[in-house]
This record gives structure tokens, C-alpha cells and sequence, in this order.
């Protein structure tokens, strides 16, 4: 069993659908963040934060690590990638070949 088959498919679109839980991922893409940096980027308390991370964490987006007193937080971008790809695959199949299409033939300019 994969990493990823280990959570389903139904939490990361749960996951994506508040838009503090996107803001966080799109933080995320700069690189760990502790709780408390992530916290004081929003207005809402930060029990609601840890909540929402909570709700990443579950999805599998984000993973977590302890450094002393303080939570990392990372970005799982493969899960990500992984989920949104096979449904984008199912739903728009031809829209996905042509993207490779493009990025191969643009690859291949460059």
C-alpha cells in the first residue's frame, strides 16, 4: 500500500474547499512554516488555525514535525498533484493529453 492510498480522495477536496485551508497550502509552497508563523499570517484565532491544519493533516496535504516546543509544517505536494491529477484525468482526459502535448513541444523549443 502506498503513502497515498492510505487517505482518500473525498478529504483533499473537503480539505481544498475553505479557502484559509488554501492560503495555508499556497504559504506552504515557500517551505515549513511552525503553527505560529502560519497563525499570525491570518486574523482567526489559533485554535482555528490548528484546526485547519488538522483538517490538511488528515487529507494528507501537510505533514508535521516537532522541533523542540514549536510544530513544523510542510507542503505534501505529490499528494496533491496525485489526487487533483486523477481527477482532472477522469472528469477532462483530453484537456490532460494536450497539456503534456504542450509542455513537451514547448519543452522541446526551449
Amino acid at each position: 500500500m502506498t503513502e497515498d492510498s492510505t487517505y482518500d480522495d473525498a478529504s483533499v477536496f473537503r480539505a481544498l474547499a475553505d479557502p484559509t485551508r488554501r492560503q495555508i497550502l499556497e504559504d506552504l509552497r515557500g517551505g515549513e512554516l511552525a503553527a505560529g508563523q502560519i497563525a499570525a499570517r491570518f486574523s482567526i484565532s489559533a485554535p482555528s488555525i490548528s484546526r485547519h491544519l488538522g483538517v490538511l493533516k488528515g487529507a494528507g496535504l501537510v505533514t508535521e514535525r516537532r522541533d523542540g516546543n514549536r510544530i513544523l509544517y510542510s507542503l505534501v505536494e505529490e499528494r496533491l498533484a496525485a489526487c487533483v491529477g486523477r481527477f482532472l484525468s477522469a472528469v477532462c482526459p483530453e484537456q490532460i493529453v494536450l497539456r503534456h502535448t504542450k509542455w513537451r513541444d514547448k519543452g522541446a523549443a526551449s
